[in-house]
């Protein structure tokens, strides 16, 4: 009992591998749900998912021998982290093995909205061979703003280096962290210089919303925006407003308040963030890559407590 984990995820065969060498007995159910994992979870040391469900009071209070989390991701917003503090489970995260996959990510969003790609290739297709109105912009000469320097913000910054931007960083619980790739600034300094702003947040209950219409109002230029953080970090309808508006040229969106169909299409602000030209979606996939799918399992391994002899 002490060495089982229970997997309830799809999760890359190296973990499993790497787990059962360092003597853990590995549980397969990849298509378990909540009601699967509470009828058994008593029996596991360890509970390995992704997003699958909420690790909640309900499944800590059932999982009576449960010492460790292993969350196959950056975030860990769907494991109640305060309640297994109190009970002694250690959660276990792996956001360096998806934060190339981000970093690139924000990258391409950024360049296909500087560059109008969505537009083009959409007129192009339909007929349409109007070059004026697809200039774009160059990033050479841009600051770019980064709130968030964790494994993904320096990321994104690494991938930047290349591109001879400035990039200011803002990261409200580090501090010291100016390197070769970007500069440590305050969120003022974010707000006045910024040509385009990304974020690279968790999702806690300080950055639930902190990109709303007050949070916009304040920038001193036009920006481009990306979010590969979570969705619930930005209100949609701030974002569309400051696009209408002008305070946003174009946004990247790879996550979203609300994910997934048929919840999506019921949103009020759907039907105009759809239609909306200045804007690129994908599908919460940032860090979600044939490559990150392995290095995420990996890395959740190495983590995993020796077993005492």
């Amino acid at each position: 009992m002490k060495n089982n984990i229970l997997i309830v995820d799809d999760l890359h065969p190296a973990f499993m591998e790497q787990a059962e060498a360092k003597g853990y007995s590995c549980h397969y159910h990849p298509g378990f749900t909540v009601a699967d994992t509470l009828a058994i979870i008593a029996d596991y040391a360890g509970l390995a998912l992704r997003s699958k469900f909420e690790v909640d009071k309900r499944v800590m209070d059932a999982a009576t021998n449960l010492r460790f989390i292993a969350r196959a991701g950056a975030g860990i917003d769907n494991i109640d982290g305060d309640y297994a503090k109190l009970k002694g489970i250690n959660i276990i995260s792996a956001s360096e093995g998806n934060a190339d996959a981000v970093g690139e990510h924000a990258i391409a969003m950024l360049l296909a909205l500087m560059n109008k790609l969505n537009i083009g290739n959409h007129e192009v297709r339909q007929g349409f061979w109007l070059r004026e109105e697809n200039r774009g912009h160059e990033l050479k000469g841009k600051t770019v703003g980064i709130i968030g320097y964790g494994y993904m913000g320096q990321s994104f910054a690494r991938k930047l280096s290349g591109f001879e931007v400035e990039v200011i960083a803002y990261d409200k619980y580090k501090t010291g962290f100016s390197d070769r790739y970007a500069r440590e600034v305050s969120m003022e300094e974010i707000v006045k210089h910024s040509d385009v702003l990304s974020l690279h947040v968790p999702l806690t209950r300080e950055t639930q919303y902190m990109i709303d219409d007050e949070y916009l109002f304040h920038f001193k230029k036009p920006i481009f925006f990306i979010n590969t953080s979570r969705g619930k970090t930005a209100k949609v309808n701030a974002v569309l407003k400051a696009i209408n508006e002008g305070k946003i040229i174009a946004a990247g969106l790879d996550v979203l308040e609300v994910e997934k169909f048929p919840s999506l299409a019921e949103q009020g602000w759907f039907e105009e963030l759809a239609a909306s030209n200045k804007v690129i979606l994908s599908p919460h996939v940032a860090g979600w890559t044939f490559e990150s799918y392995r290095k995420i399992s990996e890395v959740m391994a190495a983590k995993l407590p020796e077993i005492s002899k």
